[in-house]
């Protein structure tokens, strides 16, 4: 009966309505005396304080030998969390109460959720990538979609959220952040990243903007290798810069630093900007008098580990200024390292004790001091709320761009005309077809796979001789949208052909993979979805049907005739 009541609770706790209140800024809190960050501090060893600036990585899908290693970790070296990867919500709890369970000091648990759980675990929710939001002109919606994120983040034991990603995306060619920021205008990024940013802390959890100072600029992908800003410190500051430094205003809880080389902030060759101490210390923190927790991008990247192996990176991170370090590839090596340098007076444990009380006095504003366990039940029921889902419809709904509208749109008189429906990527009728399908029985529905071979195009080509109107819907159905689309010159041919007839063109693919496809711009109208969601697809039916008005403008620039800034306002 006991176990039942206590169940009860659990379940009260965690489904109880989070308060739509504003929360005190970490950062105003860390000149406040805290007796149990004091009393913590008090009782640890030289290994415990250093352990504390440490995350390991974890996974749930990866079998129960994996999880049990990291388990060990935690267990014999004290460390300070751990940053959960792939795998699935049921597991991530019952693995989140094991891991707090081994730990001396409650753990800081994270994950990168930049889009929500769904960035990372099956059976959650996921919301649009942040270019889909950088088109949406309400920014309250995207001040809920933070608060949703953080009840999810809560309800499986977590504290930290990577994001957002404060980045602007001024090279459309950029490999590693390109989708993930909300675009190429440095007050849209920041206008967009605060109201997220605001959401998720006014909700209880603890952000971390990244990647400072700025990884938009840039075509090379640091977890592979060490990427170079060749810009002078006055661009640096005036345009990566700018949304960190208003997210700092606003009481950021949290930096994450990339791993970039940036001769013009430090000039010493192959240092990426983690182990710089004239860019963490001189700039970040002295310059810009940032004073929230600072994290490093993953520290096995090959960006950081190419030039310094062997946990020398380790080293040089805490020397810059570092607060923790996100997945060192040894984290005992690199405790055994940093007691090293104490003692060969490269670091100091004055430095080392500021780091500690300050990861205490952050995982005291994110409640550690009271941890209680993750209630295992009802996990995915929890995590797939209704108006969660709602609100992601609400922000595609929002996203819908339409660049171009030769008085076709909407389609209520259009369609008594025989219409060709032509999905372009998938093998299966789309969504977008089908809501289209329904509102005009005079249609049929056409399919064109990005694997077609030239036969089976020919054949759909002679088909489409004997309709009136077309409207053509492109896909991107790879896991994440590329800059360019991968198909083969045959369909983005015949994609130029049909642009130049009676057609309606939607585009559920990353905007950029728009200049990729030239004539698209001779459609009648052309409508830009951001990517292949299913409730993008009903917002695009609802805009050619009537029932919706696109509001959406273009976070980026594609070409000459798509610019940032573009999109028609439905009236």
């Amino acid at each position: 009966m006991k176990k039942i009541i206590f169940v009860a609770i659990l379940a009260f706790i965690y489904l109880a309505p989070a308060k739509s209140q504003t929360r005190v800024p970490f950062v105003q809190t860390l000149s406040n005396p805290n007796r149990w960050v004091d009393s913590i501090f008090k009782k640890m060893n030289r290994n415990d304080k250093i352990a504390q600036l440490f995350m390991v990585r974890a996974h749930t899908n990866l079998g129960k030998a994996y999880a049990d290693s990291v388990g060990e970790i935690i267990r014999k070296e004290h460390l300070g969390g751990v940053v959960f990867f792939q795998g699935g919500p049921g597991r991530q709890a019952a693995l989140t109460n094991t891991y707090q369970s081994l730990s001396k000091v409650p753990l800081m648990i994270a994950m990168d959720g930049e889009w929500g759980l769904g960035m990372r675990l099956d059976s959650t929710i996921s919301y649009p990538y942040q270019m889909t939001l950088g088109a949406i002109q309400d920014k309250s919606l995207i001040y809920q979609m933070g608060q949703e994120v953080a009840k999810d983040f809560k309800r499986l034991g977590m504290q930290i959220n990577f994001a957002p990603d404060l980045d602007v995306n001024n090279n459309p060619r950029n490999p590693v952040i390109n989708y993930r920021s909300f675009g190429e205008n440095k007050y849209n990024v920041a206008e967009k990243g605060i109201a997220y940013m605001k959401g998720m802390q006014d909700a209880g959890l603890f952000t971390t903007a990244k990647h400072f100072p700025g990884h938009g600029d840039t075509d090379v992908d640091s977890h592979y290798d060490l990427p170079q800003l060749p810009f002078t410190a006055a661009r640096l500051d005036s345009l990566e810069m700018y949304p960190f430094k208003q997210a700092f205003a606003d009481g950021l809880s949290g930096i994450m630093i990339a791993h970039m080389n940036i001769p013009a902030l430090d000039n010493t060759e192959h240092l990426p900007s983690t182990l710089s101490k004239p860019i963490v210390t001189g700039i970040l923190k002295d310059k810009l008098g940032y004073k929230g927790l600072i994290f490093s991008d993953a520290m096995g990247m090959k960006g950081v580990v190419k030039y310094f192996p062997n946990g020398e990176a380790d080293v040089r991170g805490v020397l810059a200024g570092m607060d923790v370090l996100e997945l060192s590839e040894n984290s005992a090596r690199a405790i055994k390292l940093i007691r090293k340098s104490i003692r060969h007076h490269r670091l100091n444990w004055d430095d080392i004790d500021v780091k500690v009380k300050r990861i205490l006095a952050a995982k005291y504003w994110m409640g550690l001091n009271n941890l209680k366990p993750v209630n295992t039940e009802n996990v995915v029921e929890d995590l797939n709320r209704a108006e969660s889902k709602q609100l992601v419809q609400k922000l595609t709904d929002a996203s819908l761009t339409v660049l171009k509208d030769e008085s076709v749109i909407p389609l209520k008189n259009d369609f008594v005309r025989k219409t060709a429906i032509i999905t372009i990527g998938p093998k299966e009728p789309s969504v977008f077809a089908q809501d289209l399908k329904k509102n005009n029985p005079n249609s049929l529905l056409f399919i064109i796979p990005k694997d077609i071979s030239i036969t089976e195009l020919e054949a759909v080509k002679n088909q489409l001789n004997n309709y009136d109107q077309f409207i053509i819907s492109i896909y991107d159905t790879r896991l994440r949208p590329q800059s360019t689309l991968d198909f083969n010159t045959d369909i983005k041919l015949f994609i130029a052909a049909m642009a130049t007839k009676n057609t309606i063109t939607a585009v559920f693919a990353n905007p950029y993979s728009i200049a990729g496809l030239p004539g698209i711009e001779k459609s009648k109208a052309l409508l830009v979805g951001y990517q292949n969601m299913v409730e993008m697809e009903h917002s695009a039916a609802k805009v050619l049907i009537g029932t919706l008005k696109a509001s959406g403008t273009l976070p980026v620039t594609i070409n000459a005739f798509f610019k940032y800034g573009d999109g028609l306002q439905m009236k």
